[in-house]
């Protein structure tokens, strides 16, 4: 199993928006998470918006979204929260074009 960081930014005066965007997560977009191996995902916010995302995953972070990608579910989720994000210097507001993988360097197990 891979384990996955990632960071985001999420715009501040979206904030509150997109905490409570995800109190309520479509059926189906959380059923195309979990059928591409998406595990014990969890996201984490700073006041200012800097999102830490963690999974874990048999595949690499580009083999599950790609997985992801292909599901009709997430392309109407990214489309719908795009405008929640900060663009990175690659891709639109899409927060799977835009997740800046981090570097495990410690685990303790």
């Amino acid at each position: 199993m891979t384990r996955i960081g990632f960071l985001i930014k999420v715009k501040e005066g979206m904030i509150e928006e997109y905490k409570r965007q995800h109190e309520a997560v479509w059926p189906d977009m959380l059923d195309a998470i979990r059928r591409n191996g998406w595990h014990n995902y969890s996201l984490f916010m700073r006041e200012d918006g800097l999102l830490f995302g963690y999974f874990e995953t048999p595949d690499s972070l580009e083999a599950a979204l790609r997985g992801l990608g292909a599901e009709e579910a997430n392309t109407r989720w990214q489309e719908y929260m795009k405008d929640f994000f900060e663009a990175a210097s690659r891709g639109s507001g899409r927060a799977d074009e835009n997740m800046i993988e981090l570097q495990e360097v410690f685990h303790l197990d």
